[in-house]
């Protein structure tokens, strides 16, 4: 066996160890088991502002078809994605104004309200083919996460 052999023989034995470590069922032929928890993870990486998805699939040993499915099964509804835990975005107050001068402010960033005496109706978000219907008083940081989630750039 050569040098460059057994290089890529510990680089596989590791790689496999770890994945095991994460919950990933390896089969005797090979084949990988994804735990959904972890392709969901896998995929929230790969949507970060910046990173390549051949990156992100080489980092877990997948190919980069691979890894753009479980992207689209997440764009679809199929594979939901953990909570983005970034603060840097959040939606402006909406401020509802009937011409007069007279403004109501019904909702501030990261406060799901629901004024006395007003419905709170189900928001939908439409981008594309795909729209989400959340209920009235979803806070904006779960909004926005969605948003980030099929993938929209605000």
């Amino acid at each position: 066996m050569s040098d460059g052999d057994r290089c890529r023989s510990f680089a596989m034995a590791t790689t496999l160890e770890f994945l095991r470590d994460y919950g990933v069922d390896i089969r005797t032929n090979g084949q990988r088991r994804w735990p959904d928890e972890i392709k969901a993870r896998i995929v929230a990486e790969s949507l970060q502002p910046g990173v390549s998805v051949n990156a992100v699939a080489a980092r877990y040993g997948l190919r980069a078809n691979h890894l753009s499915e479980w992207r689209s099964r997440a764009r679809d509804g199929r594979l939901v994605l953990p909570a983005v835990e970034d603060d840097s975005f959040c939606f402006a107050p909406i401020v509802v104004s009937d011409g007069g001068g007279g403004a109501d402010v019904l909702a501030v960033a990261g406060q799901p309200t629901k004024p006395d005496g007003l419905s709170c109706k189900p928001i939908e978000i439409a981008i594309g083919r795909v729209t989400i219907r959340v209920d009235g008083t979803t806070s904006s940081d779960r909004i926005a996460e969605i948003v980030r989630a099929i993938g929209a750039r605000p």
